[in-house]
């Protein structure tokens, strides 16, 4: 059909982009897609401080593998999405930007991801399309890939909420009425009270800072009967000890704590000075905050020295989920990026099985091996240790102290890391970031008199 000849020039791409960034708040983490979204994240000013994810895997400077990118999206990390569609309908369902060029075959690329898993998602795109047809109908004439459905829809002429199965027109570009922007669209359209002109300034304001002056402001609100992630491998390496006397004189009660161990390097030394005692999770069993654990070490590996948390099973003081280290991981990385649930062949046939779903799956026509469904971890806090970090959380560590705080940093809802340094944005080299600051919320310098030893 014919387009309506309109007196006003409609928005350029910048324009369109610059509106959508309104839609982002200070600290945000935002992803975007290619084409029309993809240029917001150079639009942004610096003191909004948001995170942009891009589909190429890079955020903000920080290169990630598109595994870790979509545990960002999948692991609900993302609070916005900015999307370029082809075409909506008035129930917020759209075709991606391919949708309209490749017929039958469009590539959802990682629209869908965004979809399906951000706070907020905005969908971008022109209001009429190639053919001369207005890209906001009432029904799809191309498939629908994204059916989240979409909250907003900025296009060159005017913005959109969409609610209801209505789209209700809030604002208008510069220059043209409600007839006007009803004119270029192929359903009813509803002109919300206080309709007004379009603004393209960001929202102002900066992001909360990240960085607390001490371990019990960071922990000030670790409540009674938490799931805690605490990190450590065996010996002192790695673990947050300084968080950890934190949560102990905190007093927080009936925590599940999960971890590789429960707390052994107190009772075996691995290298501790004469005269000291190692910190580890002994120091919450022995105050009693500790209802119950899961772990894959939590007993000594000496006979004669049992640990504090041994112990206090024997007396039946606490509770144990027993889980083999690999599968602790997967199920620490499942959990942050967003999977509920996972087969593995790991414990089949063994006491790790009982009581949990098993099924044979064959996967080289043998028949088919036993997995065990096992169910991704989350927490409420995370108390983990890197040895740098910037303010905006992105973490380095240093040697094997890594061990397990890379995977429980995604998949608490407050991840704590306790640090040897932190410096200002740009002084880490991002080809050394192991943990991007999205997943951490709070940052605290370990202070330099303190040692992890008692």
């Amino acid at each position: 059909m014919p387009e309506p000849r309109l007196p006003e020039p409609r928005l350029d791409d910048a324009a369109i982009a610059r509106r959508a960034l309104r839609e982002i708040l200070p600290g945000d983490v935002v992803a975007v897609d290619a084409g029309l979204a993809a240029l917001a994240p150079a639009l942004a000013p610096p003191e909004l401080g948001a995170w942009f994810l891009r589909d190429n895997g890079m955020l903000d400077d920080v290169p990630l593998s598109i595994a870790d990118a979509a545990t960002i999206v999948r692991g609900g990390h993302v609070n916005a999405a900015i999307i370029s569609i082809a075409q909506v309908d008035a129930a917020g369902r759209a075709a991606g930007r391919l949708a309209a060029a490749h017929p039958g075959i469009a590539p959802p690329g990682n629209a869908v991801d965004l979809a399906a898993n951000a706070g907020r998602v905005v969908g971008l795109l022109p209001s009429i399309g190639n053919a001369g047809a207005p890209n906001l109908v009432a029904e799809l004439t191309l498939p629908a890939d994204i059916v989240g459905p979409l909250d907003t829809v900025i296009t060159d002429v005017g913005v959109f909420r969409l609610q209801g199965g209505k789209p209700a027109l809030t604002e208008v570009a510069p220059g043209w009425s409600a007839a006007d922007v009803a004119a270029l669209t192929g359903v009813a359209v509803s002109v919300a009270p206080g309709l007004r002109e379009m603004e393209f300034a960001p929202s102002s304001g900066r992001p909360p800072s990240k960085v607390y002056a001490d371990g019990q402001t960071a922990i000030a609100d670790l409540p009674n009967g938490a799931t805690v992630f605490i990190d450590g491998f065996g010996g002192p390496g790695g673990m947050a000890h300084y968080l950890l006397i934190a949560l102990r004189d905190r007093g927080s009660r009936e925590l599940t704590i999960v971890s590789n161990t429960a707390g052994i390097a107190r009772v075996v030394s691995f290298g501790t000075p004469p005269g000291k005692t190692a910190i580890d999770h002994s120091v919450l069993i022995e105050n009693g905050q500790v209802a119950k654990a899961i772990a894959s070490f939590p007993v000594s590996p000496s006979v004669s020295r049992p640990s504090e948390f041994e112990l206090a099973y024997r007396r039946g003081a606490v509770d144990l989920e027993l889980v083999p280290q690999g599968t602790l991981a997967e199920r620490l990385r499942a959990g942050g990026a967003g999977i509920r649930a996972f087969y593995t062949p790991t414990g089949a046939g063994t006491l790790i099985a009982e009581r949990k779903e098993t099924r044979a799956i064959d996967l080289t026509g043998d028949g088919g091996r036993q997995y065990v469904l096992e169910y991704g971890l989350r927490a409420d806090f995370a108390l983990i240790r890197a040895h740098r970090a910037d303010t905006r959380g992105n973490l380095v560590y240093r040697g094997t102290s890594r061990n397990f705080n890379a995977v429980m940093a995604p998949a608490a809802r407050v991840t704590v890391v306790e640090v040897d340094e932190i410096v200002e944005p740009g002084r880490l080299d991002p080809e050394e970031i192991v943990t991007p600051g999205v997943f951490v919320q709070r940052i605290v310098k370990r202070p330099d008199d303190f040692t992890g030893y008692e």
